[in-house]
């Protein structure tokens, strides 16, 4: 099959690799009909994600139908699904709880890598994000193994295309929990930072859920599609984030802020630049600017949810203002498992669009452009929906 492979920083190549096949009897094989280029996609394409090798299968938002299964498996041969970047056995003490992002049997190596030393315990297992969460081939390809298809996959109505329906294998998920994760109550004021693919969708959920939205970002055309979804806007270029913030809420502050940014930060900022030094250097994996901000920039009682990944050590740290603030903190890959259910209605009622955040169709083949070109023309475009077939 034609799948694409990580060979390098900024080297990312179409090639011809094995087909997957049936290995454990909860297995399902998928026939992707399309798959997306997420921006955490974009931390491996940087190398600043540790345990990459060359040759992995890379991507950790498909759907596609199912053309074969496991003895146990839930999923029949033929059914449309969209499978979940979290992989997650559905059993272990966190799945029970539908924490299923912390499953502690889906990565296979987790005792022998080096998360388990790095966060104290070991990662879960995800979809084409490197040996740390397991290994596992991604879904940037033509077919992908699906471990645990009992409990991951949510199978689609024929009547829903694609492009409404992909999204819920990460990023509308991910935004929903990070609005959720904001305690958002009817009327409140919630900055986003990054109006990127998840900082949209979070903006979109916490309209949703009642709160007034002030978004974040420098790129005129992501600060135009958070407009559309009902933000104020704040263009960091142009203007003192801090000080808008204080202007637009009466000098309290929000009450809630969401970082959707994570270990990347723009900004020309004394901390960034030094962050930005030393990750290039391979000192530092984060770039905390926009979390700093937004600690500070959050009302005394507030709530921070940060959805954005970091995936290392960060100093400058105001830890300080987070404690005398008395802020509540709520972080964490998405426990994606726990809200499809409840979105693809949403999805089939109307109530959430997703496909105004696709700005680019390809087929496979041209990946690597798509690659490039989301990582270095960020305003224009916003997300690419790769096609295999």
């Amino acid at each position: 099959m034609r799948a694409l492979t990580w060979q390098g920083k900024h080297d990312v190549r179409v090639e011809t690799v094995p087909d997957p096949e049936i290995v454990n009897p909860r297995d399902a094989l998928i026939e992707v009909t399309s798959t997306a280029i997420c921006g955490s996609d974009l931390h491996l394409y940087d190398g600043v994600i540790p345990g990459l090798l060359a040759g992995d299968i890379l991507g950790h938002e498909f759907m596609g139908r199912v053309v074969d299964v496991g003895p146990d498996s839930t999923l029949r041969k033929g059914q449309r699904v969209v499978v979940p970047f979290t992989i997650s056995c559905g059993r272990c003490y966190f799945c029970e709880k539908h924490q299923f992002s912390a499953c502690d049997n889906s990565n296979p190596v987790a005792k022998q890598d080096m998360t388990e030393g790095l966060y104290g315990h070991a990662m879960s297992g995800l979809f084409g994000y490197s040996h740390l969460t397991g290994g596992y081939a991604g879904g940037q390809a033509e077919y992908v193994r699906v471990p645990f298809s009992d409990i991951g996959p949510i199978v689609v109505p024929d009547g829903l295309e694609d492009d409404k329906v992909l999204f819920l294998s990460d990023i509308l998920p991910t935004g929903w929990m990070a609005a959720e994760n904001a305690g958002i109550e009817e009327g409140d004021t919630v900055a986003v930072w990054g109006c990127g693919p998840v900082g949209l969708f979070a903006i979109q959920s916490a309209r949703i859920m009642g709160a007034r939205v002030i978004a974040i970002d420098h790129y005129p055309r992501r600060l135009e599609l958070a407009r559309q979804l009902g933000a104020e806007v704040i263009d960091f270029e142009q203007t003192s984030v801090l000080e808008a913030l204080m202007d637009m809420t009466g000098g309290i502050g929000p009450d809630a802020v969401i970082d959707a940014v994570g270990m990347e930060s723009h900004g020309f900022g004394v901390d960034n630049v030094m962050d930005a030094v030393k990750q290039k250097v391979g000192f530092g994996a984060d770039r905390g600017h926009a979390l700093r901000e937004a600690i500070l920039a959050c009302r005394k009682g507030g709530r921070l949810s940060m959805p954005g990944v970091y995936g290392g050590f960060l100093d400058k740290f105001p830890l300080g203002a987070l404690m005398e603030k008395g802020l509540t903190i709520r972080t964490g890959q998405t426990h994606v498992q726990r809200y499809t259910a409840d979105l693809l209605r949403r999805i089939g009622e109307g109530e959430i669009d997703t496909t105004f955040l696709i700005s680019h169709r390809l087929p496979l083949e041209e990946a690597p452009r798509g690659y490039a070109n989301f990582s270095d023309n960020q305003n224009d475009w916003t997300k690419v929906v790769l096609k295999p077939r």
